[in-house]
């Protein structure tokens, strides 16, 4: 239902794509977040609390959580879905509601090493409840920093098992990390430009992206760029991150009844990790867009300003300067949406 890269170029240049999969509008705003908001878990008996180190942008879903973004730091966080999640439950650790996943991980960390650190030193319990469309919120997370490093965080039978390595650079969905590795050494022996699985399943998805991911630059190709001269290997590799992640979506309308996991796309984004530009590319109201940190004063901000709707609205360039009031959502507007 989701797909996550990440592309480790030259220069440096680190840069996640990601696509959201999902079989209904999740009136996506964009959100801008700041520094030093205290939050608590909206469920749980034992409620984590904590106080946001850093602002980051994020897209959020159902106006619930985030399911996307990108800190001041250059951390991205990306919670795709994942059937087989199975979380289990520690009387002694605290509880995260699973829709403060993402954001917890952004506010928190400034490194996918911090993450793990933390992650494997303080159990949690992640509360996952059912989603407004009936499906349960089994999620995995994928984190990716500055530097090119990568981990996936899945919960399989009731333990979290954290996939930690430059390595890990492709996600999808079902089945398990793990499986979905060996899927993926098994087409490795196959010549993808002759013959790739094509279907919308996340494992062919993996497959597939896993391919043209290795197989696009990571230098700048001059026959590309007659009609832009001044083109850069920069400018490239987000067209070409934009190009494998693309590859990876289902048209709009495209469902399969029997396969109630598999979804049309209906937006992506693409974080630029050292130049923290965080890329919005919506699938249902055509438009891509962007969001430069830099130009946010994460010092001065003092409350969340959302750009709201943005999947479904009209947009081009640079719109750091668009957005307006956001209120938090509440444990009872939570209660509302989905159900524990």
């Amino acid at each position: 239902m989701c797909t996550r890269i990440l592309y480790q170029g030259s220069e440096d240049l680190v840069i996640t794509g990601r696509g959201m999969d999902w079989n209904e509008d999740m009136a996506s705003n964009i959100v801008i977040l700041p520094r030093n908001t205290q939050y608590t878990s909206y469920a749980g008996n034992n409620p984590l609390s904590w106080t946001s180190k850093y602002g980051s942008v994020t897209t959020y879903g159902y106006n619930a959580g985030v399911a996307d973004g990108m800190n001041e730091k250059g951390l991205v966080a990306n919670l795709l879905y994942l059937a087989e999640s199975q979380y289990g439950h520690n009387p002694q650790a605290q509880d995260l509601c699973m829709v403060q996943w993402t954001q917890f991980s952004l506010d928190s960390f400034a490194t996918v090493a911090e993450a793990v650190s933390f992650f494997q030193s303080t159990p949690l319990n992640i509360l996952s409840g059912v989603l407004p469309n009936g499906r349960g919120a089994t999620m995995h997370l994928a984190l990716s920093d500055a530097s090119g490093d990568s981990a996936i965080f899945e919960y399989v039978a009731g333990k979290l098992c954290i996939h930690h390595d430059r390595e890990y650079t492709v996600m999808t969905n079902s089945p398990i990390f793990e499986e979905q590795l060996a899927l993926c050494n098994y087409w490795k022996n196959i010549n993808g430009l002759t013959f790739l699985p094509g279907s919308i399943s996340a494992a062919d998805r993996f497959v597939r992206t896993s391919f043209f991911l290795n197989a696009i630059p990571r230098t700048l190709v001059k026959n590309y760029t007659t009609a832009l001269p001044n083109q850069s290997y920069h400018q490239q590799a987000l067209a070409s991150v934009l190009g494998v992640i693309r590859s990876a979506g289902v048209p709009l309308g495209v469902q399969d009844p029997d396969k109630p996991n598999l979804s049309s796309t209906l937006w992506r984004t693409i974080s630029d990790h050292q130049n923290l530009v965080y890329y919005f590319d919506s699938a249902t109201a055509p438009s891509i867009f962007w969001i430069d940190l830099k130009k946010i004063d994460f010092t001065q901000l003092a409350k969340p300003l959302s750009l709201p709707n943005a999947q479904n609205s009209i947009y081009g360039g640079e719109v750091s300067q668009l957005f307006g009031d956001f209120k938090y959502p509440t444990a009872e507007l939570i209660g509302s949406i989905m159900t524990f």
